[in-house]
């Protein structure tokens, strides 16, 4: 699986799934919103420090964002 292609697609599903907004994500992964849309968008990716707020704030697994694995938990 392609996990560039997969990556983005996934966050921005569960992040609407949890009823965040980006400004919310932002927010609470202390970074700007520009930012956090460079991710839902694919011309970013998260440092391993911020994959691991991502998951912990969204409650899945860092396996399920990056297309490792198709368990959310």
């Amino acid at each position: 699986m392609d996990y560039k292609n997969e990556f983005p697609k996934r966050l921005a599903e569960a992040r609407k799934e949890a009823g965040k907004t980006q400004d919310e994500m932002a927010i609470l992964m202390d970074i700007s919103r520009p930012s956090y849309t460079m991710y839902e968008t694919g011309a970013s990716y998260p440092k391993f420090e911020n994959l691991m707020k991502i998951a912990n704030i969204l409650n899945i697994s860092i396996d399920y964002l990056v297309g490792l694995s198709n368990k959310k938990n």
